[in-house]
């Protein structure tokens, strides 16, 4: 199928041939008859991206600060290759999208399929959208007209804020599409409604729908609605324009009566003058996108509605309340619309994009389109070839760290959930297939070696698939995130006992020179080691917190310095206990201490936080043993007290990721002792797992 991209580096926009998502869990699968080319956003995106970096920085001033914080905690280079590969990643395009319903995900039960759907899916063939990001169309509501419903939304959600009643004087400021639409539906609700707007041929639009509207270059905004409210000003002004000057909010607080409300769609300089709003005692709101949910993981992805009688309009009702003042014949915006113009030529849709007269441009879309689920990009033959590997997950970890310790290696597939991913690596690395279904790649029988680098809730059951096809498998880390899932892994991986099969997990610190250096100097002695993780601060709305897709930060992450506990300690872990930060810490805590007893009688302590300052060195571990002392800074610096012939070894920050794969990929070639023995990988498992048991009972929990 084909889908329009940009490239955020160098602002080209491109229709790319990607193969079509895979159907998940309450999701959608939907052809695209039409889609809306938003000239807000849209234009927005197109101009961050043609901008050269000091441009982009002065634009983007939150992002800017957050790359100088990983400057100072990971070092330039590593930030430079960080932010190149996220300009690199291709940007889906378009929110506005018409089509008709192809596949029904589990747990979908109001829709069906051939139901004709307005979704924010972006400008492609086919789009898989969360179901509370869809609403029906009635069936006398034509395609043109309904693809304004999902920016309609954008508007009439800044009504609800304003809940204006009937006979109020609303200003509207900037009369583009979406500010058209809010004037039209404010008017619908029985408003005084008045555009301001400089350009001459939306002024002419706006004044031909039965609207006020004034150029505030002819006419002073400030007198003007001072004579039509009688001095009064004002109840409302909505402000759906962008601006970089704070004049836009000035003169939104000028024309307000006393106690009116300015809600913002579009984004304008945030600095208030304290005097405009203390005066009129001005409520001033920032409106979210289509409306409540929006953003709101459990709502828009996990498909949790809110209480209707609690929350009366939230995106998805919005999306209903556009689609029905459309049905009643109240509301039809298709008259905005310029040019409609075929997939094909999105170039010239864009062009159109800057003639004024264009307001809404609409792409129309092919009646049929490719579902092939796998896409041949380059052509490589791998009959006879050992090592071939088949790639699951395209996300950070698969093309920062991934992809380019595998630049020589002998790749046949790379497959995501929504495809563009994907295709992207597998255009930049010449890899010779991308796809969207898993099984492709674990079914094909040139495959020796299935790399699993997905959310971390799908880690058991992919591997489990793997394994049973006889293939050699990796996974990124962890293995699972419930006991469950390792129990049936472990079933599956004893009983079945497939005879070429093979499984390491992305334990990579154990690989390092520098913990190698340890364990050659420690020996099989009694330890104690202590770890210091500063993890840093990530946003609770991150998936990895979410307890049943990452598992949480001790389960996803911490996992790691568990293994090397053991691995230091050259013993199995036998018990647990946890301790967290806050009285009644959650399970997806990222401030925890875990204390570790090992069966040889060493002993262990992560104290995993996030909360630590950022020039703190990321990782240290001290090991005590036998009146000796090794402590590792950042995997940079080991340092040893005690020892003869052994005082210090630096190397750039080195953890194991290089050593790790060259380690497998020999084994997968040339056969041998698996990198790490099952047995441990298991123990790691269930001494995390058990961390989280740990910390609910308040007791250790024996393994």
């Amino acid at each position: 199928m084909k889908q329009l991209t940009q490239n955020l580096r160098t602002g080209e926009t491109s229709l790319q041939e990607v193969p079509p998502p895979t159907i998940q869990p309450g999701y959608v699968l939907i052809q695209t008859h039409k889609s809306l080319i938003s000239p807000g956003t849209e234009q927005a995106l197109i101009r961050f991206s043609r901008a050269n970096p000091f441009q982009k920085a002065r634009l983007e001033p939150d992002k800017f600060r957050v790359a100088y914080q990983k400057v100072r905690s990971e070092g330039l280079f590593n930030t430079i290759r960080n932010i190149s590969n996220r300009l690199d990643q291709p940007v889906p395009l378009g929110y506005c999208n018409v089509g008709h319903v192809l596949e029904i995900g589990e747990g979908v039960l109001d829709i069906q399929i051939g139901d004709r759907v307005v979704s924010n899916g972006p400008h492609a063939e086919m789009v898989c959208v969360p179901r509370n990001l869809i609403a029906k169309i009635p069936s006398e509501v034509p395609d043109h007209t309904a693809v304004f419903a999902v920016i309609g939304s954008i508007g009439l959600n800044a009504i609800r804020l304003v809940s204006p009643s009937l006979g109020e004087t609303v200003v509207v400021i900037g009369l583009g599409l979406i500010g058209l639409l809010t004037a039209e539906m404010l008017k619908i609700s029985g408003c005084n409604v008045i555009g301001i707007e400089t350009n001459e041929y939306r002024l002419k639009v706006a004044i031909s729908r039965g609207l006020t509207a004034i150029n505030p270059d002819f006419l002073d905004p400030e007198q003007h609605i001072a004579k039509v409210t009688n001095s009064f000003g004002a109840d409302a002004v909505i402000i759906a324009t962008t601006s970089q000057s704070d004049e836009i909010i000035s003169l939104a607080a000028k024309i307000s009566r006393k106690r009116g409300k300015i809600v913002l769609i579009g984004t304008a300089d945030l600095r208030l003058t304290r005097s405009d709003f203390y005066e009129k005692e001005l409520t001033f709101q920032v409106s979210c996108s289509y409306g409540p949910g929006r953003y709101d993981v459990a709502y828009e992805h996990n498909g949790i509605d809110y209480p209707y009688a609690y929350v009366r309009w939230t995106e998805n009702r919005n999306f209903q309340s556009v689609l029905q003042l459309m049905s009643n014949g109240s509301f039809d915006p298709s008259y905005l619309i310029g040019e409609s113009i075929p997939l094909a030529d999105f170039k010239s849709a864009y062009l159109k994009q800057n003639d004024h007269r264009n307001i809404a441009v609409i792409l129309d879309y092919p009646e049929t389109c490719s579902t092939k689920r796998s896409i041949r990009v380059a052509k490589k033959y791998f009959s006879g070839t050992k090592g071939v590997i088949g790639i699951v997950g395209a996300g950070h970890y698969t093309a920062i760290t991934l992809l380019p310790l595998l630049k020589y290696a002998s790749i046949k597939h790379i497959v995501s959930a929504n495809g563009l991913s994907a295709a992207n690596l597998a255009r930049k690395y010449s890899i010779a297939y991308c796809g969207t279904d898993y099984q492709d790649v674990i079914n094909d029988p040139e495959v020796d070696l299935v790399i699993i680098t997905t959310r971390h809730n799908l880690h058991a059951q992919m591997a489990r698939d793997a394994i049973r096809a006889e293939k050699h498998v990796f996974v990124e880390k962890p293995l699972a995130i419930q006991q469950n899932e390792l129990n049936a892994f472990c079933n599956v991986f004893q009983d079945e006992n497939p005879a070429n099969a093979s499984l390491t997990v992305g334990f990579n610190r154990r690989f390092s020179p520098h913990i190698q250096k340890m364990k050659s100097l420690l020996g099989d002695s009694v330890m104690n080691i202590i770890m210091n993780v500063n993890a840093g601060f990530v946003p609770q709305h991150a998936w990895i917190h979410d307890r049943k897709v990452g598992g949480g930060r001790i389960l996803g992450e911490a996992c790691h310095f568990v293994d090397l506990i053991s691995f230091l300690a050259g013993s199995k872990i036998i018990s647990v206990c946890m301790n967290a930060l806050t009285q009644n810490p959650a399970e997806t805590t990222d401030n925890a201490s875990i204390l570790l007893k090992c069966e040889n009688g060493s002993t262990g302590v992560v104290s995993y936080f996030s909360n630590g300052h950022i020039d703190y060195p990321k990782e240290r571990i001290e090991v005590h043993a036998s009146g000796r002392t090794l402590i590792l800074d950042d995997f940079k610096t080991l340092r040893g007290y005690g020892f003869k012939h052994f005082s210090v070894f630096k190397t750039n920050r080195n953890k194991g990721h290089e050593e790790a794969f060259g380690s497998l990929l020999d084994f997968v070639k040339n056969g041998g002792l698996p990198p790490i023995p099952f047995e441990e990988i298991v123990n790691t498992t269930e001494a995390t797992l058990a961390a989280l048991e740990s910390l609910k009972r308040g007791n250790w929990v024996h393994i």
